[in-house]
């Protein structure tokens, strides 16, 4: 798996350089059960990876890379970052389309935004709910309502191919999937308080609000992904970093990864 090593201001300064100077990224984010479920769905996993940016949501992720000696410099989860770039794009100008949830729920984040950002350009919503054949209208009414950044609430893998196959043709700069972050912000859903996200057990908490639904998925996967950071520290070798195109190549086979710059391994050689 191939993290990028940026905070999340780093990542906003990214993302409002792609919206001003019209050089689109996509967004991809890690967590425990997300990593494992990439092990076993290809298309996932090349969706992911395939991302200009994939960041770690969650905090086990940068737990994680520490003690593979390649540390995160912090957690930037995916709401995190949706509310530190709509002051942003409500500051220059920049049009937002949402997409996701069951549309009561959209209309009620929608409502929500407006409170808290008035002057934001929504440039249109629409809601979750649609088949794979209706994807190209999708992206094409969204390209029509000009938006600069498109944030996807809906689950994984859905939204993660969707970027893989629709982004460019949205026309959007940035587009980011941001998972249940649109429930969150409608109410729908308690997020843990601050203390549980430090301490990386906003997993917990959520499995306190629906035990029957979440807690035999999130135990599983939390443990399949201790076994795996188990196994990597015995193999004893760090992981490198990567950027985006990079990782790309590498994982539809396109020639040898060599990650860029200040993501470069120690030395500068390959890994």
């Amino acid at each position: 798996m191939w993290v990028d090593p940026l905070t999340i201001d780093e990542t906003v300064a990214r993302c409002v350089k792609a919206v001003e100077e019209r050089s689109p990224v996509t967004i991809g984010v890690l967590n425990a059960a997300k990593i494992v479920k990439m092990r076993k769905d290809e298309r996932l996993r090349e969706a992911v990876l395939s991302c200009d940016v994939v960041l770690a949501d969650g905090q086990s992720v940068v737990w994680a890379s520490r003690h593979l000696r390649r540390p995160l410099p912090e957690r930037v989860a995916g709401i995190d970052l949706m509310l530190a770039l709509l002051p942003e794009a409500e500051r220059r100008g920049h049009r937002v389309y949402l997409m996701g949830a069951r549309q009561e729920v959209l209309d009620r984040m929608v409502a929500e935004l407006l409170r808290r950002f008035p002057k934001l350009v929504i440039a249109g919503s629409r809601h979750g709910y649609f088949s794979s054949a209706e994807a190209p209208d999708i992206a094409d009414e969204i390209r029509e309502s000009k938006a600069d950044l498109l944030f996807i609430g809906v689950s994984s893998p859905m939204k993660e191919l969707f970027v893989r196959d629709w982004a460019a043709r949205t026309g959007a700069q940035v587009v980011h999937g941001v998972g249940g972050t649109f429930d969150v912000l409608a109410g729908e859903v308690r997020r843990a308080p601050v203390w549980w996200q430090r301490h990386g057990i906003e997993w917990l908490y959520r499995v306190l609000q629906e035990p029957r639904r979440l807690g035999p998925r999130y135990f599983t996967t939390n443990f399949a992904f201790i076994v795996l950071v188990a196994r990597e520290l015995m193999r004893g070798r760090p992981r490198p970093h990567g950027s985006g195109r990079d990782r790309g190549a590498a994982v539809r086979g396109r020639g040898t990864l060599r990650p860029r710059g200040a993501m470069r391994p120690p030395g500068g050689g390959r890994p």
